[in-house]
């Protein structure tokens, strides 16, 4: 089911990224939004390219990290093509759709995706706490339009941090393997912690 707080996640999904990735969709979830995922649901019975259309036409924003060129893997510029082709060539409703563009080098991205040269592309430097303040500045421009105020990157950043520490408990008290957590998973535990750790609960300690 879509929702105007969708956010379409698409980036690596390697071991090396997997910090990235949790960071993001943390920032994601403590900004008041949702993120999605190819990851999310797995069924054999549904091609992959339609499950990827399907949830970018069901989620009006976009994050999409191109960074990993040091292996020629496509899958994340094709996933901003498709994209930025719902936008370009859809309804009203899809060409209302927003989306950042990061890479962990600034302007490594020209030397292989010139195409998006007019694009605004923020680098990450491969910090999690910088991709996460990137993904607040981002996410706050859109829940201001929406009527919400989200703290600023470096408070969702260090909320961030108190998460990460929890998380062990967290997987003990779920009885989840934290070295073998699916998406899914990372997004069910990082709900309940917010859950449990509003952000006025964290201004007021």
């Amino acid at each position: 089911m879509s929702s105007d707080r969708d956010v379409f996640l698409n980036c690596p999904f390697d071991r090396q990224y997997r910090p990235l990735m949790r960071a993001l969709l943390y920032a994601v979830h403590d900004c008041g939004f949702r993120a999605r995922s190819a990851l999310e649901i797995e069924d054999s019975g549904e091609v992959r390219v339609q499950k990827i259309l399907r949830i970018i036409a069901e989620s009006p924003f976009g994050i999409h990290d191109i960074s990993r060129v040091e292996t020629p893997r496509f899958n994340m510029p094709l996933e901003l093509g498709l994209f930025l082709g719902a936008r370009a060539f859809g309804s009203s409703e899809q060409q209302a759709k927003r989306c950042i563009i990061l890479d962990e080098e600034p302007y490594r991205y020209q030397r292989y995706c010139s195409d998006i040269a007019g694009q605004d592309v923020q680098a990450h430097g491969a910090k999690p706490h910088i991709a996460i303040e990137i993904v607040r500045n981002w996410l706050s421009t859109i829940a201001v339009a929406q009527g919400r105020v989200i703290p600023s990157g470096s408070v969702i950043a260090r909320r961030y941090k108190s998460y990460r520490a929890a998380l062990p408990t967290w997987c003990e008290k779920s009885q989840l393997n934290p070295r073998k957590l699916t998406f899914g998973d990372d997004v069910g535990l990082v709900v309940a912690w917010l859950d449990e750790n509003p952000w006025t609960a964290s201004v007021t300690k």
